[in-house]
């Protein structure tokens, strides 16, 4: 099994799906106790669900109506069969979206991927994901930790302090959003600090595009992506193949039309709509709002998994920006205490290899300190900062676009 996590990689694709249609009933049973799932499906015999054909025929749920559902019912709106206290760890993502953690081994399914991406038992990781609130550090610390690794929980910013670590404990690995890696990297050359011991990176929560790839490889370091999501972790992982993302295990992936739940033909773009299989934790059809399209064949990597192309934009208009989702009801609570302000766009694009986020806002009111104050707001809603840029009323489409995303896709 050379440069394989286990056997189940390389099933015969028949096997796999057989055995993921054989579990799913259970899992479907499970999340039948949970009040939201029973009003959400109606009346279903999880017994019959046993197809992908059956599967599409049950109502997607979709990320995006997650914070109002559970708002109107905390924590989880009524989608959790087991009580809060049940958990190993509880987190609150922007939206709020707030997320439990399973008790179990690598419980975000995410050593696969690590794997894939070279590292090993023994190697030293810093991590960088934020470990606050959101589950994403703990995904990959979990993940490493399954794998024998060491983990350094530094989580993101004061880079000097983040220099300081490297040279102590020499990692071989990095995991993080790939634009800080970058800033790591940078900054060690510009201050003579020595960060040639890390060789490896596994980058999730922000676009990798081949130009970052590439130039991450001519600093030494052979940097893989991973498609993941707070709510289940990782759904895809590149490989060094380097054709396309590979689907993870114990996943169920369709790609349906934007808007519905009716699978596309392979292929065509669409929406991606991931089901989990964990009676403690289930996810059925969630509509992650992420669009991509199925690579056919296998992956030359020996894999036998679906393979998709990766993240190819939003069918929503909700963006994620250095690896935070921005929405479009954070934009209007923005907007709700600037009443000066009376239509605005957050256009987000990439300057370099770094994302970016403009607030173009109509108002009549330019003053500097006004504008500051918006941009303070910002920072403090979205948890991010963005430029305000003043724009004449009236100047901004009329087309109910909140959120432009012009980043180049791929």
């Amino acid at each position: 099994m050379a440069g394989h996590y286990d056997k189940k990689e390389v099933r015969e694709p028949g096997a796999r799906e057989k055995d993921l249609f054989k579990r799913l009933p259970a899992v479907l049973a499970a999340a039948m106790k949970a009040p939201g799932f029973k009003r959400h499906f109606g009346k279903i015999d999880p017994r019959a669900i046993t197809s992908r054909a059956a599967l599409a025929q049950l109502p997607v749920q979709r990320k995006s109506d997650l914070p109002a559902l559970q708002k109107a019912n905390l924590p989880f709106g009524g989608f959790v069969p087991g009580k809060a206290g049940s958990f190993g760890r509880l987190f609150m993502s922007p939206g709020p979206i707030f997320e439990p953690e399973p008790i179990g081994h690598d419980v975000w399914r995410l050593a696969r991927s690590l794997s894939a991406a070279g590292f090993k038992r023994g190697d030293i990781v810093l991590n960088t994901f934020s470990y606050h609130l959101t589950p994403g550090a703990w995904c990959f610390d979990s993940g490493a930790r399954a794998m024998g690794c060491a983990v350094i929980p530094a989580g993101p910013g004061n880079t000097e302090a983040q220099l300081d670590l490297i040279e102590a404990y020499r990692p071989a690995a990095y995991t993080g959003v790939p634009d800080f890696l970058k800033i790591l990297l940078d900054a060690a050359k510009e201050r003579g600090r020595d960060a040639s011991s890390i060789t490896k990176a596994l980058v999730s929560g922000a676009a990798f595009p081949p130009s970052l790839q590439k130039e991450l490889a001519s600093r030494g370091v052979d940097a893989y992506q991973a498609y993941a999501i707070a709510e289940c972790g990782v759904i895809a992982y590149e490989t060094e193949a380097r054709q396309g993302l590979v689907l993870n295990e114990d996943v169920i992936l369709e790609i349906v039309r934007p808007g519905t739940g009716d699978p596309v033909v392979a292929g065509e773009v669409g929406e991606i709509v991931v089901t989990v299989l964990d009676t403690h934790h289930p996810l059925i059809r969630l509509a992650t709002g992420d669009l991509t399209a199925e690579l056919p064949g296998a992956s030359p990597c020996g894999r036998t998994n679906m393979r998709i192309k990766g993240w190819m934009g939003r069918a929503d208009q909700t963006a994620k920006v250095k690896g935070m989702f921005v929405r479009p009801e954070q934009i209007a609570e923005v907007l709700k205490r600037h009443p000066e302000i009376t239509r605005a766009r957050l256009v987000v694009a990439r300057d370099g290899e770094q994302d970016t986020m403009v607030l173009k806002a109509e108002t009549r009111d330019k003053k500097p300190e006004f504008l500051l104050s918006v941009g303070a707001t910002i920072q403090s809603v979205l948890k991010l900062k963005g430029a305000v840029e003043p724009v004449k009323p009236g100047s901004l489409p009329n087309d109910g676009k909140v959120i432009d995303d012009i980043r180049p896709v791929g």
